[in-house]
């Protein structure tokens, strides 16, 4: 191409009209003039003479950009994932092998360019636009050559049979180096609708509230982003704009397609079942919605302009599944030699053993590299794992070196009976069978099953001639997966949730604040200090994060070691040789010291520190007042976290309430108990009424409890402004702004109250005067910039001073309150954390039973009344979580199988 080429007006997959939007992102809205413009400005950077391109694709306006203008250009342009990892490792090995011209990545929300040399080192086929991978996560650096007629058409294909318009709006919840996460721009931009660009996943609360405020129309994935919305509180159908939900990426079983199906039908969504392949650059058939749910089976019909066809079928009707169609790709690459070839194929043997049963549907029975020869019997590998599915059962089967190696994540007790199993339904020896247990099913970054892992286990044995004698179990030692699976054990042991699996997140597991303490204390000395966002992140994630850092630390030692030999032969001279030992002494005493420190999230810290300042202050030990104030404002903050991070408003309004019953139920049953043997306390106090029906002159023991009650009756209180049409919206929207808003309101309502900014001697305890420190704590975890984080702190100062008319008290909750909002987490030393995790967790039942036990002691033995009142408190705590435990103790018990927690 010797010339650039001009604006693209005619460009066919940008089909809308310049004043439609295009894009939707995190920085606005980008409209098809905008994004014309900017592919044109993208094309002139990336020069006028053909190129191979490679771009890193991430989930943004850049990346398309880039695509759209390489595209322009009639630059070859091949796509790889930014990621870590894996991805990484593939990256490198498609940059050594086939040495791009150009390389393009978006760095710090830039696009950063560098033309490796002047002109093109490669002879580039006149058709050839696209290279993709299909190598998952094995790192092959094979490609699937594409050309631009094999884009175009199958965008179009997609937004016929979708009947995709200007009123749609897509998303991408699938990566762009993936076939079926491009045709998702694709198809849209081909139909002149638009896209909702986002890096999130659908697990994640914000991941909604970005998809209602861009009004999304439709949302697609593959049987693992299925997997997701089953196992956590995700409700796509809650979203009000939603039409269409699309699978593809591998087989959704029979039943759950009818369930979706169904389901979607009752809100009005069309579920359509996709098949496809990159070598189709992304799709070949598509299940009318009409007939999903009383044909949940079929992979559908062909795709307009394309054509299905049985190869060889048997006495049954089976063979091989044939697709012609003009999205048929040019042919593979495997060195660059081959990007010079042209279009190799007319028609693509897809490898899957189909039947075309009497309706006219398609149906896939098998795939032809999913079988194995075993005693002359062909064996089906996918019904094998389907047969352990229906179980309960996950696992991946492929052939073995002596018959079929089986892998799966189950626990030992499990796996015994596989063999068996099998056996029994393919009538084949149970020898015929090995296992293995894998930390985990691998899937690809695309999130399909990944059986690599398996393959390269059953190459070892065979290559060692391994005999898998009595052994139930082999481990595969991977790094990434056994730390996610330490976390998803955490999660299933602290939370009571033996079924967790390693897709869950503590928000999704209904984590509370009870058990908050332990879980942050346990995952930090896996994954070290926590994100902010931690909660929603799940085990895998968290898993992935610590052993990236597990990683860098690893690298930053041997890096270290290499420094200090530097230094070492720098300074060999007999006159400097002792000041290496000495600097060797002191990085050995700093390295101990700091072995000997763990990270601490804040909160946590503050959490312990509240309740011991409010027990030694009452216990006469201490003179520390402010403690329970700090603590109201670490609620509210702990509940911003976790009970409003559910999915939906339905999932926030649940969590809120149990939030809520977790605190009042212990209180009124010991409050209660109290009254009913010692007559100590009314019945409004027992309820949790005092505040609001109480004696208002003055404090007495009824006030005791006025911590619980505030926390109770703010916790109901948010769940009824939740309950408000549009109020749940409208916090998603504007996290802050709506805290900022709460926050003004109860700070109104205080100085309404109390007369003026000092409150009285109760008034300083009652509801309407403390209500606006859980606002404030929502209002932090809201506060995620530096400048939302001022503001914050600006409201704790302004909200405080005057308040008691104590300077000093006033000064220990400013303190607290300022910690909440800056510091993230400190270094505790390691041998206190188990007392500190003990004292936060308990925090609730210590408070409780402290008023009944510190004033025997107060006055002759205030350490001793203190102390007492911890244990006691803790006591009550372990039976309290123990009685908790028992329902569902008792549901294992009478149902085994229900539960599945993994023993190593």
């Amino acid at each position: 191409m010797s010339a650039l080429l001009p604006r693209p007006l005619a460009h066919p997959l940008l089909a809308g009209a310049d004043a439609d939007v295009a894009l939707v992102g995190e920085r606005g809205s980008l409209t098809y003039g905008q994004l014309r413009d900017r592919v044109a400005e993208r094309s002139a950077l990336l020069g006028a003479a053909r190129r191979l391109v490679m771009l890193s694709c991430r989930r943004d306006v850049e990346t398309i950009v880039s695509l759209l203008a390489a595209l322009a250009g009639g630059h070859p342009v091949i796509l790889v994932d930014e990621g870590a990892g894996a991805a990484a490792r593939l990256r490198q090995s498609i940059l050594a092998e086939y040495d791009p011209d150009t390389t393009v990545a978006v760095r710090g929300g830039e696009t950063v360019i560098e033309h490796r040399r002047e002109a093109s080192a490669h002879e580039l086929h006149p058709d050839l636009a696209l290279l993709l991978s299909t190598s998952g996560s094995t790192g092959s650096p094979k490609l699937v050559r594409l050309s631009r007629a094999n884009l175009e058409s199958n965008a179009a294909a997609i937004a016929e049979y979708l009947d995709l318009g200007a009123r749609d709006r897509g998303a991408t919840t699938l990566p762009l180096h993936y076939c079926y996460g491009l045709s998702i721009v694709t198809s849209h931009l081909a139909a002149g609708a638009s896209v909702l660009l986002t890096e999130r996943s659908v697990i994640e609360p914000a991941f909604w509230s970005e998809a209602e405020h861009a009004r999304v129309t439709s949302l697609a994935g593959v049987p693992h982003t299925f997997d997701l919305l089953e196992t956590s509180a995700a409700d796509p159908f809650a979203l009000p704009s939603l039409r269409l939900m699309m699978q593809a990426g591998g087989k959704l079983g029979a039943d759950r397609v009818r369930r979706w199906a169904r389901h979607g039908a009752a809100h009005g969504v069309d579920l359509v079942v996709m098949y496809g392949a990159t070598e189709a650059t992304a799709r070949m058939a598509y299940l009318p919605p009409a007939l999903a749910e009383q044909r949940p089976e079929a992979i559908g019909i062909a795709i307009p302009g394309g054509a299905l066809r049985i190869d060889g079928p048997d006495a049954e009707g089976c063979g091989e599944l044939v697709y012609t169609g003009p999205n048929v790709m040019m042919g593979y690459a495997s060195t660059p030699a081959d990007l010079a070839r042209g279009p190799e194929l007319d028609e693509l043997r897809t490898g899957d053993i189909a039947r075309i049963a009497p309706d006219g549907l398609v149906e896939i029975v098998g795939r032809a590299s999913r079988f194995v020869k075993l005693f002359g019997l062909r064996v089906d590998l996918d019904r094998l794992e389907g047969l352990l599915a229906e179980r309960g059962l996950p696992a991946h089967a492929v052939e073995g070196p002596d018959g079929v190696l089986v892998g799966s994540p189950a626990s030992p007790g499990e796996l015994e009976c596989v063999p068996a199993v099998l056996a029994s339904a393919t009538g084949l020896p149970t020898r015929s069978f090995g296992v293995a247990r894998l930390d985990d099913l691998a899937l690809t970054s695309s999130g399909k099953p990944d059986r690599a892992p398996l393959r390269a286990l059953a190459d070892e044995l065979a290559a060692a001639a391994h005999e898998l004698r009595d052994e139930s179990t082999l481990e595969r030692h991977d790094d990434p997966a056994a730390l996610a699976e330490a976390v998803r054990s955490l999660f299933a042991v602290v939370l009571d949730r033996p079924r967790a699996t390693e897709s869950d997140s503590f928000v999704a597991l209904d984590g509370d604040s009870l058990a908050y303490v332990e879980v942050v204390v346990r995952l930090e000395r896996i994954v070290g200090e926590l994100p902010r966002e931690w909660p929603s992140l799940s085990a895998a994630e968290l898993g992935a994060l610590a052993a990236e850092r597990r990683g860098a630390a690893a690298r930053g030692a041997v890096e270290a070691r290499g420094r200090r030999g530097a230094s070492a032969t720098v300074t060999e001279g007999a006159d400097a040789r002792e000041h290496p030992r000495q600097g060797r002494r002191l990085a050995t005493a700093l390295a101990r010291w700091r072995g000997s420190l763990a990270t601490l999230e804040a909160p946590v810290a503050l959490r312990s520190l509240a309740i011991v300042l409010i027990v030694g202050t009452h216990a006469n030990l201490l003179g520390v007042q402010g403690g329970a104030h700090v603590l109201l404002a670490v609620l509210g903050y702990n509940l911003a976290r976790f009970q409003l991070a559910g999915a939906t408003r339905r999932a926030r309004v649940r969590s809120l309430a149990r939030a809520a019953a977790m605190i009042g139920v212990p209180a009124v049953l010991w409050i209660g108990g109290v009254a009913l043997v010692a007559g100590t306390y009314e019945p409004t106090t027992a309820m949790l009424l005092n505040s609001l029906l109480g004696d208002q002159s003055g404090w007495s023991e009824q006030w005791r409890f006025w911590f619980i009650e505030a926390a109770v009756w703010a916790t109901l209180l948010a769940v009824l402004v939740l309950l408000v049409p549009g109020a749940d919206r409208l916090e998603r929207r504007s996290p802050f702004a709506a805290a900022l808003a709460v926050l003004a309101v109860a700070l109104a309502v205080r100085v309404l109250s109390t007369g003026g900014i000092q409150a009285g001697a109760v008034e300083r305890y009652a509801l309407p005067g403390v209500l606006w420190l859980m606002a404030l704590g929502w209002l932090v975890a809201r506060a995620e910039t530096t400048s939302q984080r001022v503001v914050a702190s600006l409201a704790a100062v302004v909200g405080t001073a005057g308040f008691f008319g104590d300077p000093q008290r006033e000064a220990v909750v400013i303190a607290g309150l300022l910690a909440l909002v800056w510091v993230r987490s400190i270094r505790v030393p390691r041998v206190a954390i188990p007392a500190i995790t003990a004292i936060a967790t308990s925090s609730l039942f210590v408070y409780l039973v402290h008023w009944e036990l510190y004033p025997l002691l107060e006055d002759d033995a205030p350490l001793a009344a203190t102390v007492v009142s911890f244990a006691a408190g803790m006591a009550v705590c372990a039976v309290w979580r123990g009685a908790l435990g028992l329902p569902r103790r008792w549901r294992r018990r009478r149902n085994p199988a229900s539960a599945r927690l993994r023993v190593d």
